[in-house]
């Protein structure tokens, strides 16, 4: 007979658990779902297709973190069901399944707990995330590519909506920038720790056989603020460009020009799209994001806290926040956190879970 005993293991997630459900308000949430609810039925709810989008969006936010608790609460106590069982029945197979279940469960409490401390005014919001080749040539375009795709695949594993905005091709290989919104519960809280300077080391496939190379790519994410009245913008402080959307290697994707490039004028802040259908509505979003980073720009100021969220990230020797070592050794690591990784396949290939968890308790204490 078995004597399968994880009754401390469970009492701790249990004691877990009930701090992180009081944190969320269970009680509030579900009224806010009610509310939403509500919106969502009304007839005319798409006559305003932009405000339909955001009460959709909103909804299916509070419904996933109230389905993600009660999935938590209902999978704890089918696991006692489970251990008592396996134990009845001496059944080693059920006793795997039970641990097995325990470490799942450890590890999703676990980052429902990080996620109640993100309690940022813009937390909650969808994020915008800008990645820029920095200094290292044709291996930096290609590191920055790289950590697009990551980002991407990240979003992908945890079924989060990405969009691409705007890419722009480098000559040889990779990317010089790329814009995109990963649309999320709490995404600009959880991806904001990820702005900064990255750092790639490996053997060059571009250069001479035998050499490593250094390069280095700048990550900025700011929140997506509301569309309407965001932050007011003078049409004289905007210089409007359209141009012809490009492809790898610089060819044309489109036959008529409908990529939009916005520059403040103000501020010298440039923002780029061209992944929409028409000029229209590529213009509408960059209006979106530019809105975005003056108010985000505005709000540092006036805390005199300067680089704090999105800041000024020179892509360079002295500014990194992460490594990515690929020879002679394999490892990923974050210089803040000290969090490390020997398997850097798996962190391109969006396992970033460990590293924002890191980061946002890094972040936590020295707010604390």
């Amino acid at each position: 007979m078995l004597d399968l005993d994880l009754t401390q293991e469970i009492a701790a997630l249990r004691s877990t658990f009930r701090d992180i459900r009081s944190v969320v308000d269970v009680d509030a949430l579900q009224s806010e779902i009610e509310r939403l609810s509500v919106l969502a039925g009304a007839p005319d709810l798409w006559d305003d297709t932009d405000n339909a989008q955001k009460v959709t969006s909103a909804l299916s936010h509070r419904q996933s973190e109230l389905a993600r608790v009660k999935s938590i609460e209902s999978r704890l106590d089918d696991l006692e069901v489970l251990i008592e069982l396996a134990n009845e029945a001496g059944d080693e197979e059920s006793a795997l399944e039970s641990r097995a279940e325990l470490e799942s469960l450890q590890k999703t409490i676990g980052q429902l707990e990080v996620q109640t401390l993100l309690d940022g005014e813009w937390d909650d919001r969808p994020a915008v995330i800008t990645i820029r080749a920095g200094a290292g040539g044709v291996d930096a375009a290609d590191f920055a590519e790289m950590l697009m795709r990551m980002y991407l695949r990240w979003a992908e594993k945890h079924n989060y909506s990405a969009k691409v905005m705007d890419t722009s091709y480098a000559e040889e290989a990779g990317i010089k920038s790329a814009t995109f919104e990963i649309d999320a519960p709490y995404a600009f809280g959880t991806l904001s720790v990820e702005a900064g300077t990255h750092r790639l080391v490996r053997m060059s496939p571009f250069g001479q056989a035998g050499k490593r190379q250094t390069s280095f790519a700048a990550v900025e994410v700011i929140p997506l603020m509301e569309e309407a009245g965001a932050i007011e913008i003078p049409e004289n402080d905007i210089r409007v460009d359209v141009f012809r959307s490009s492809g790898p290697g610089g060819q044309s994707v489109n036959t008529t020009d409908s990529a939009v490039r916005l520059t403040h004028l103000p501020t010298g802040t440039v923002v780029s799209m061209q992944n929409e259908k028409s000029q229209i509505q590529n213009r509408a979003a960059a209006m979106r994001v530019l809105q975005s980073r003056l108010l985000l720009l505005q709000k540092e100021q006036e805390a005199a806290q300067k680089k704090e969220l999105a800041g000024t990230i020179t892509a360079s020797w002295g500014d990194q926040m992460r490594s990515y070592v690929l020879a002679p050794y394999q490892m990923v690591k974050d210089l803040r956190t000290e969090h490390e990784v020997n398997n850097p396949s798996a962190v391109f290939d969006g396992d970033l879970d460990g590293f924002i968890a890191a980061g946002i308790k890094w972040r936590k204490q020295k707010q604390d």
